[in-house]
């Protein structure tokens, strides 16, 4: 396991059953970016390759 990945099992843990939308998740990430403005790359690099998932199956 990463260190990385206790993030996201406390995330799954927490939030597993919750549905979200795509415009909510943005929000959030622009409120972390906000308050974080060194993770600015990071998760701006997430969400690019978050947008750009189903570009592979165009190929």
């Amino acid at each position: 396991m990463y260190f990385t990945d206790r993030g996201i099992e406390e995330l799954t843990e927490r939030r597993g059953e919750e549905e979200v939308t795509l415009s909510w998740l943005a929000e959030r990430l622009r409120e972390f970016v906000d308050l974080n403005p060194d993770f600015e790359t990071p998760v701006d690099r997430l969400a690019t390759w978050l947008a750009r998932l189903d570009d592979e199956d165009e190929e």
